[in-house]
């Protein structure tokens, strides 16, 4: 290398070493100056966490003043003690600048003058001392006070941002500066290669070395610079979706330090936890009761998820019920947890994430109780069946007893209380089959207003002169397509209910009212079908229930009154009735504050239709009656009451044997036939084999439930005679005689589809 290319490297070396020394500096200024920004940012945050300090405890002043309640008074307390500390705090941080510290040392004495008057007012308040509250609240010296701190504040925010703009200035500044060095650096380093190239240009071997050199470098640095300015791009690219990820994420996010508090976290955990960042986990830890996931069973402070994950754990979907102290809704969280470790595998920190599945949980409760709810009532209609058969002969035996013992008065009133018992029993029944939903029900469309009025008249005498009746009866036409007899019933139940929840007297009130269940609501609740309905309310201001209670309010034979006081199925007979005939129900109560049943019913089909008339006193006859019944006992009282009132009767145990003798030529007039019955078809299949045979047979159902032969959805088919079990004497006759004089006949049954 010729000296004079040394030279020109020497020089070009040391403006380098200077440029270096240059951009040192500014680098170090420039972290400066990010270290002053980062502390306005805090003073800042401290301005503002003591602002909201001073407004909770006015607020909690507040609460105390309208409500008087302890809890207003307890987190009043709890914001007075961390005031004098913040205040404290905030001064020490703002050292830095004279004038900002003098005005928050001439805001002190302020605040806490205000604090102390809100403490003077809870104290004259708690001690109903009017004349002091009076006294104070004519120096009208808080809402003074509170304006200039708040208005001190303020001067105190706008005169960090001041400085916070000014300093971020300078910081840009220092670091624009920077980048010009750099720049100005790497024009050097171009320049010295340009110069080196044109000296050595003096021989041809170095000039195509400096050449290739001169390449190599300027395709790097293109490169180079490529590959950072795509980097670049793909970072902020990158940093964007995973913080707009972050905080779109409906999942709370939790990143704690090693002691555990909060360093990030998102917007869901502010709304689901109350938690951000700056909180500590063991800190929050005391204002709720966690739970394992059967809500009963305490979870232990070393089973905690956060625990657990800085002890190295790692879990998935963790169960955990949250009751706060504060009275907000008990929360069900799923959390999953991983430590953060550092470079020697240290854990340093965790990450948390909660899934709130509160309603979820709900929705499975439900259709839990649903379920259950179902397999009750399949239970309880085919004993209801059984027990129905069985009363069919007490009740009509002990009518003829009844009517035989007229001479033998002590005898005929014992036969009298057997044949009550007998009919109780059949009430009973009755509410069973409800509850299953297998009674059979007439619905047609039904003027609720009209009924719920009449109800009301009847309801007067029945509930006492203590309990006040109200109706509010949305205006205009409110039609349903239901039985209004067990409507009347359902609500007689629910009426009396709420008697005995208000021993002292009370209030009723019956409301109807148009509504429509959305989609939201039905995925809330499973059993519903998203539509119109007509809103059935019956509400009282009795003593309420506990959620417990509610639960199981519902079940068959459930009670909370005295022994003997009640049977346990007015509401689950209403609970049937509701369901069967395509509705919805729904408890709200509270604890000493009263109940409100809704029911949901389905909106009316057409035209209104009248009550049908009370049917004309039946009589006997002489016509044959062929009877198909497998209960024997029910089928020899049958036979026996039928041939009492006149008629001759012909009787089979089973289809199978009904058909043999009906294609071997017995004759009859009517074929009256249990629904459920052995021999390979039902009462309903043997009444169309029957019609092949015999065209315009007259038919006539009985049964103690009915199933789908008969009843589709809880309902009759059109053209069917169906007598329930059990059944007096007197009724036997009338449908016996009603089915002959012009009842409906068995058709034939529809040919398969081709």
């Amino acid at each position: 290398m010729i000296p004079s290319q040394r030279v020109i490297l020497g020089a070009g070396l040391a403006v380098l070493l200077l440029i270096t020394a240059a951009s040192i500096g500014l680098d170090v200024k420039s972290r400066s100056d990010a270290a002053w920004v980062n502390h306005t940012v805090g003073v800042l945050k401290k301005i503002s966490d003591l602002r909201v300090l001073i407004r909770r405890a006015e607020s909690a002043a507040r609460g105390y003043e309208i409500y008087r309640s302890s809890s207003f008074n307890d987190e009043f307390r709890a914001v007075q003690a961390q005031i004098a500390p913040a205040l404290a705090d905030l001064k020490r941080n703002m050292r830095d600048n004279p004038d900002q510290t003098a005005l928050i040392e001439g805001t002190e004495p302020l605040a806490l003058r205000r604090v102390e008057i809100a403490a003077e007012a809870m104290r004259l308040r708690a001690a109903n001392d009017a004349d002091g509250i009076a006294a104070l609240n004519g120096k009208a010296e808080g809402r003074g006070l509170m304006d200039t701190v708040m208005g001190n504040l303020d001067r105190l925010s706008a005169g960090e941002e001041r400085l916070l703009t000014a300093r971020s200035q300078d910081s840009r500044r220092t670091g624009i500066v920077l980048l010009g060095i750099d720049v100005a650096g790497a024009l050097l380093i171009l320049l010295l290669v340009v110069i080196v190239t044109r000296e050595s240009q003096r021989t041809k071997s170095t000039l195509y070395e400096t050449q290739a050199a001169k390449e190599v470098l300027e395709a790097a640095v293109a490169e180079r610079t490529e590959h950072l300015v795509t980097a670049h791009d793909e970072l902020r690219l990158s940093v964007n979706v995973l913080q707009s990820t972050f905080r779109s994420m409906a999942e709370a996010v939790l990143v704690i330090d090693a002691e555990g508090t909060v360093l990030l976290s998102n917007p869901a955990a502010e709304r689901m936890l109350l938690h951000r960042t700056g909180m500590s986990l063991g800190n929050l830890r005391a204002l709720s009761d966690v739970f394992h996931g059967d809500g009963v069973t305490p979870l232990g402070s070393d089973e905690l998820p956060s625990v657990r994950v800085l002890r190295g754990d790692e879990f998935e979907d963790l169960e955990m019920i949250v009751r706060p102290h504060s009275g907000n809704n008990v929360r069900h969280l799923m959390i999953s947890g991983r430590p953060m470790r550092d470079g020697q595998g240290n854990i340093s920190g965790a990450v948390l994430v909660y899934h709130d599945a509160t309603s979820s949980r709900e929705t499975e409760r439900q259709l839990h109780q649903s379920q259950k709810l179902d397999a009750i009532g399949k239970l309880t209609g085919g004993v209801a069946h059984d027990f129905n058969n069985m009363l069919t002969v007490i009740s009509g035996n002990t009518e003829t007893l009844v009517a035989r013992l007229k001479d033998q008065p002590e005898l005929q009133r014992t036969a009298r209380l057997i044949d009550d018992a007998a009919e109780r029993c059949a009430e009973l029944i009755q509410h069973l089959l409800a509850f299953a939903r297998k009674q059979p029900l007439q619905p047609r469309d039904v003027e609720i207003n009209s009924a719920i009025a009449d109800i009301a008249k009847l309801l007067r005498p029945t509930l006492g002169e203590q309990i006040q009746i109200e109706t509010a009866l949305q205006q205009g036409p409110m039609t349903s397509h239901i039985d209004p007899s067990r409507l009347t019933n359902a609500v007689l139940n629910m009426a009396i209910n709420a008697r005995d929840a208000m021993p002292d007297g009370g209030k009723l009130l019956l409301e109807t009212r148009h509504v429509v269940l959305d989609e939201a609501y039905a995925q809330v609740n499973p059993d519903v079908r998203p539509g119109a309905y007509v809103m059935l309310a019956v509400s009282d201001t009795g003593t309420g229930m506990p959620q417990s209670v509610q639960e199981m309010a519902f079940e068959p034979f459930f009670t909370t009154k005295e022994v003997g006081k009640g049977s346990g199925l007015g509401l689950s007979m209403v609970y049937g009735f509701v369901k069967q005939s395509g509705g919805h129900i729904k408890i709200y109560s509270e604890e000493g504050h009263g109940t409100t049943i809704k029911l949901y019913l389905p909106p009316g089909q057409g035209v209104t239709e009248a009550t049908s008339s009370i049917a004309p006193q039946a009589e006997g006859g002489a016509e044959t009656i062929f009877v198909v019944e497998d209960d024997n006992l029910v089928r020899n009282f049958v036979t026996a009451q039928l041939q009492s009132l006149g008629y001759k009767t012909v009787s089979a145990g089973d289809s199978r044997a009904a058909l043999q003798m009906i294609e071997a030529g017995q004759a009859f007039d009517l074929l009256f036939t249990d629904i459920v019955i052995p021999g390979g078809m039902s009462g309903r299949v043997l009444a169309e084999e029957v019609a092949k045979r015999r065209p315009g047979v007259r038919v006539l159902y009985t049964s103690g439930y009915t199933d789908n032969a008969i009843v589709h959805h809880g309902k009759l088919d059109d053209g069917v005679m169906l007598l329930t079990k059990p059944y007096r004497r007197n009724q036997l006759a009338e449908m016996i005689r009603k089915a002959l004089n012009g009842g409906p006949s068995a058709s034939p049954a529809p040919p398969p589809p081709a």
